[in-house]
């Protein structure tokens, strides 16, 4: 795992100008912030060139039976967790034909889940060149939280479709 990735903010159409000038389709898989990520990508004009779809899977068992995490790990660990988050990333890429998959998973509170404490969040993003996931810890209340990890997806999807070769 990377280390920490700033939640600051990036401007949903510079990650939809990455993906089209790669020539890239992007998809999404959302957890907690149920559907954060997709909105901001289809507030900006022109969306629909690059965005196929996005998956709210909330429930642990929808992550398993829709997005194709295993069902073990997620036994094993639970939905917060960085493989879950990558497996997430692939498995929405797989599911909506898509170049590159983004997902969220994490808790906003008010309580600890999976053994994870509020705040903490996982992002993925997988491309043609490869995946990473970054784990962000974030404070303040569920709507603060669930603001910062869609920052902190459209950042990391930002940066791996400007540096992907």
């Amino acid at each position: 795992m990377t280390p920490p990735l700033e939640a600051a903010a990036t401007d949903p159409s510079d990650v939809l100008a990455a993906l089209e000038g790669r020539g890239w389709s992007a998809a999404v898989a959302e957890s907690l912030t149920g559907g954060a990520v997709c909105d901001a990508l289809v507030g900006v004009p022109g969306a629909s060139r690059v965005l196929r779809g996005g998956v709210v899977a909330y429930a642990t068992a929808v992550k398993a039976s829709v997005l194709g995490v295993d069902p073990q790990l997620l036994a094993a660990r639970g939905a917060v967790d960085p493989d879950v988050a990558l497996a997430m990333a692939r498995g929405v890429r797989r599911l909506l034909d898509a170049d590159v998959g983004i997902s969220t998973t994490g808790v906003a509170g008010p309580d600890p889940q999976d053994g994870a404490p509020v705040g903490t969040v996982f992002v993925a993003v997988a491309t043609p060149s490869g995946a990473q996931v970054r784990e962000v810890r974030l404070d303040g209340d569920r709507a603060q939280i669930r603001a910062g990890a869609v920052r902190a997806a459209l950042a990391l999807a930002l940066e791996l479709t400007s540096a992907a070769g």
